[in-house]
């Protein structure tokens, strides 16, 4: 995850700077000594987590949250506990670390971070990672499990949970067709059914109104046919 850190106070600055680099999930892209420099870098550079000191001179993290239109999850910073309880307020706020921080307490918070993004999935691009684009991060079991994306034969909504199926192996994720819709490339994947997204590059056959993908008949609603129809490269 791509970070920034938001503190008046240098050793906090350098101190947050070290659990960042020590961590696997996170890159420091940069640090600011005071809130308004940090809105100026926002408005220019997408960001995945910040990490913000409440109590600054000036400008404090809470006047920072109430300046920022659509801010990415923040893990507010403070030796002051009792400010704690006003990150309810917003629903950006993934954590509270009270300092001084621990490693095993700072993993942590970012763990929830990252649970957050999508709620349940994150793709690579997020991570900053050598992983390719074409990777999917879907979180299980409080792990993080990568799917290459065009592996991907179709997903299927059950309830509560999505079914996530490749050619190797089914993952069961809780989350909403829409929400991994949104992570998908439009141009291979399409929701043909209001519990189907399908890969169309996986079809094998279309008969009647549905498609062979794998070993899977999957049914193709009316409204949804013609958009399929058109995607097909056809002879």
């Amino acid at each position: 995850m791509k970070c920034i850190v938001v503190d008046d106070e240098e050793t906090s600055r350098a101190i947050m700077a070290h659990l960042i680099d020590i961590n696997p999930r996170t890159v420091l892209i940069d640090s600011f000594d005071d809130a308004i420099s940090a809105i100026k870098y926002l408005n220019e550079h997408p960001i995945d987590l910040i990490f913000l000191n409440i109590h600054m001179p000036t400008f404090t993290g809470f006047d920072f949250l109430k300046t920022i239109k659509t801010p990415p999850n923040i893990i507010l910073t403070s030796s002051d506990n009792y400010a704690a309880h006003k990150a309810f307020d917003y629903e950006c706020i993934v954590d509270f670390f009270s300092k001084p921080i621990s490693q095993d307490r700072f993993d942590k918070g970012v763990q929830r971070a990252i649970s957050t993004v999508g709620k349940n999935f994150v793709t690579s691009k997020n991570l900053v990672s050598g992983d390719s684009i074409d990777d999917l991060y879907v979180n299980i079991d409080r792990r993080l499990v990568k799917i290459n994306i065009p592996s991907i034969n179709l997903i299927v909504a059950q309830g509560d949970y999505i079914m996530l199926k490749t050619a190797g192996k089914n993952y069961m994720v809780y989350s909403t067709l829409k929400k991994i819709g949104d992570k998908l490339p439009t141009d291979a994947f399409l929701k043909v059914h209001r519990s189907y997204i399908i890969n169309t590059k996986k079809i094998i056959d279309i008969e009647d109104n549905s498609v062979l993908i794998g070993e899977d008949v999957v049914p193709v609603s009316r409204s949804n046919r013609p958009e399929l129809i058109k995607r097909l490269n056809l002879l």
